[in-house]
């Protein structure tokens, strides 16, 4: 039985405050994914991405469609699935110590006291925090420590759905395959089921059990990740791989924004 189960997801907004006039932003998405398994999904920016995250996750609510996640209806925000956002800055508090925010997430998750150091210890070093960085406060902290700080506050609910959005943006690519790394031992040290989203194919061949393709909110294919890579069905998914490659002719550019 799925873990997760994607129906008919579709999401709106309006044009402009006050009007009828509405730009659908996903249209009828739907997949499933095991337990422990990892599945990237890739697309253009403004592709739906982000919002079809923020679902999934419960941030914000499908206009139709149903998710269902451990065989369970799933209509609001829960622990069991957290994001990791581009700006992963914005989940820690700038002026609060690292410590005391991974402490908060595993009282919430209700660690016993007297267990709370030893967790935190385990977290923080399995994404490969320092420890000599635990009294830093968040505004102390580099961009790639303030993005493990936030990884490890989000293990600390101990999630069943971990999703990865934009993780690699702005890296270089050592720093992108030791992410790749760290997420992959994450997946089996805690038992996390992830879904990474991604403008960048090479890394999720690297990192993706199955692959997602969207455009402009549809998905346009999805497969396992080598049969993708070695036979793409479809035409923006065939765009996307020569684009890692650099081998557009301007025929091909065309032909891919016409589909």
């Amino acid at each position: 039985m799925s873990l997760l189960k994607i129906e008919n997801i579709s999401y709106s907004v309006f044009i402009k405050e006050g009007t009828r006039k509405q730009f659908q932003i996903l249209k009828n998405v739907s997949f499933a994914m095991e337990s422990g398994e990892i599945i990237g999904i890739c697309g253009e920016s403004g592709s739906g991405k982000t919002t079809l995250a923020k679902i999934i996750a419960g941030l914000i609510m499908p206009d139709n469609g149903k998710i269902t996640l451990n065989s369970k209806l799933k209509n609001k925000i829960s622990s069991p699935v957290q994001i990791l956002f581009q700006h992963h800055e914005e989940v820690l508090n700038p002026f609060r110590k690292v410590s005391a925010i991974i402490d908060e997430a595993l009282i919430i998750n209700r660690i016993h006291k007297d267990y709370i150091i030893k967790e935190r210890e385990k977290i923080l070093s399995s994404v490969g925090f320092s420890n000599v960085l635990y009294d830093r406060r968040g505004y102390q902290l580099s961009g790639g420590e303030q993005q493990r700080a936030a990884l490890a506050r989000l293990l600390a609910t101990n999630p069943v759905l971990l999703i990865l959005d934009e993780p690699f943006s702005a890296q270089d690519v050592e720093s992108q395959l030791n992410l790749v790394k760290l997420f992959q031992k994450l997946n089996k040290e805690f038992m996390i089921t992830m879904i990474c989203i991604s403008h960048d194919l090479r890394i999720l061949k690297n990192l993706a059990e199955r692959i997602i393709i969207i455009k402009d909110g549809e998905i346009v294919e999805q497969g396992i990740t080598k049969d993708v890579f070695i036979n793409p069905r479809n035409v923006y998914t065939k765009f996307l791989l020569s684009a890692e490659s650099l081998n557009l002719s301007y025929e091909e550019i065309q032909t891919s924004l016409k589909h």
